[in-house]
C-alpha cells in the first residue's frame, strides 16, 4: 500500500517588492522638478522670455505702439553707423579701462595693507564696506556734492593751496575720469574682501620657503602671492569688465537725460534709444551687440587663463 506524502507549500514572503532602481531616480526627478519649480518659472518668465522678446525686437521696427515690421539686420547697421554710438562705445571703453586696473590695484594695495592691520581690521573693514551696500543713487548723490567746483570742500581745500580743481561734470576731458573715481570708491570695499580672503588661503609653507630661499618681501609678493591670488584676480576681471561695460546709475544722476556726448555709455544710449526715442528695434539691437562683446571679451579671458593662471594643489 503505498502512501501519499504532502509537499510543503513555498513560504510566502511578506517583505515588501523591491522598488527599482528607474522608478526611485524618476520619483527623485519628480521630487527635485517640484522644488525647482518656482525658480524656474521665475528664470523663464523673467530672463529667457524676455531675452528671446528682445531677439525679436532687434530684427524689428517697433516703436512700442501698433504691429512690428521685419526690419532684417538693419537695425544692426544704423547703430554701428551712428556716430554718436561710436563715440559711447569709445568712452565706455575708456571707463573701463581707468575703473578696472584702478579699482583692482586700489583693492590689492588695501588687502595688503589690512593684513597688519591687527585688532583694527573689522572696523577698517566696516568702512570699506559701506559705500557697497549704499545705493547707487545715494552715492552719486553725495559725489554730485563733491564734484561741484563752487561748494566742494575738495575744490575749496586745493583753491586754498593755489590749485585750481577742474570742473568734473562740465568739462569734457575729465567727465568720464570723474564716473571711474566713484566707481572706484563704491567697489572698494567687495574687491578688498575678495581680496583679503584670497591672501588668507595662501598656506604659510609657500611664503616659508621662500624665506629660505632668499627672497625678499617684495620677490615673495611677485613671485608667491600674486600667482597663488590669480584665481581671484581672473574672476575680479570677469566681473568687474562686465560691470564697467553696464555703467549707467552715475550717469542719470549726474545728467539725467539730457547727457552729453562725452558723458554717454553703451546703456545710457540703450536707455535713451528705447524710451525717449521710442526706437525699441535700434535698443535691442544695441543691447544684443553689448551683450556678444561682453561674451567675447570673457571668452578671450578664460581661454587666457591657461597661460598665468594657477591653482594651489
Amino acid at each position: 500500500m503505498s502512501t501519499l506524502t504532502a509537499t510543503p507549500a513555498p513560504a510566502r514572503s511578506t517583505e515588501p517588492p523591491r522598488r527599482g532602481p528607474s522608478r526611485r531616480r524618476r520619483k527623485d526627478t519628480i521630487a527635485a522638478l517640484v522644488f525647482l519649480s518656482p525658480q524656474l518659472v521665475g528664470l523663464a518668465a523673467f530672463m529667457v522670455g524676455p531675452l528671446v522678446f528682445a531677439l525679436v525686437l532687434a530684427f524689428s521696427d517697433w516703436d512700442g505702439f501698433g504691429a512690428a515690421t521685419f526690419a532684417g539686420f538693419g537695425n544692426f547697421t544704423d547703430v554701428l553707423s551712428n556716430p554718436r554710438i561710436q563715440r559711447s562705445a569709445l568712452n565706455t571703453l575708456w571707463f573701463t579701462v581707468l575703473q578696472v586696473p584702478g579699482l583692482m590695484i586700489s583693492s590689492f594695495i588695501f588687502a595688503l595693507l589690512m593684513q597688519k592691520a591687527g585688532k583694527m581690521t573689522s572696523v577698517y573693514r566696516l568702512c570699506f564696506v559701506a559705500p557697497v551696500v549704499t545705493s547707487s543713487v545715494a552715492v552719486a548723490a553725495i559725489w554730485l556734492w563733491l564734484f561741484n567746483p563752487e561748494i566742494s570742500p575738495v575744490s575749496s581745500a586745493l583753491r586754498s593751496i593755489g590749485i585750481q580743481a577742474p570742473d568734473w561734470l562740465q568739462d569734457p576731458n575729465f567727465i568720464i575720469p570723474a564716473f571711474a573715481i566713484v566707481a572706484i570708491w563704491q567697489g572698494l570695499g567687495y574687491q578688498l574682501v575678495m581680496f583679503m580672503a584670497g591672501l588668507q588661503s595662501i598656506g604659510s609653507s609657500y611664503l616659508e620657503a621662500a624665506e629660505l630661499d632668499g627672497c625678499s618681501g617684495w620677490q615673495k609678493l611677485v613671485h608667491v602671492t600674486i600667482p597663488l591670488l590669480s584665481p581671484t584676480i581672473l574672476f575680479l576681471s570677469i566681473t568687474s569688465i562686465i560691470g564697467s561695460f553696464q555703467i549707467f546709475d552715475y550717469i542719470y544722476v549726474f545728467m539725467d537725460s539730457n547727457a552729453p556726448e562725452a558723458a554717454r555709455t553703451i546703456v545710457y544710449e540703450v536707455v535713451q534709444i528705447a524710451f525717449r526715442e521710442f526706437n525699441f528695434g535700434q535698443a535691442s539691437a544695441l543691447a544684443f551687440l553689448l551683450l556678444l562683446s561682453l561674451l567675447g571679451v570673457t571668452a578671450l579671458q578664460l581661454a587666457a587663463q591657461k597661460r598665468w593662471v594657477h591653482y594651489a594643489e
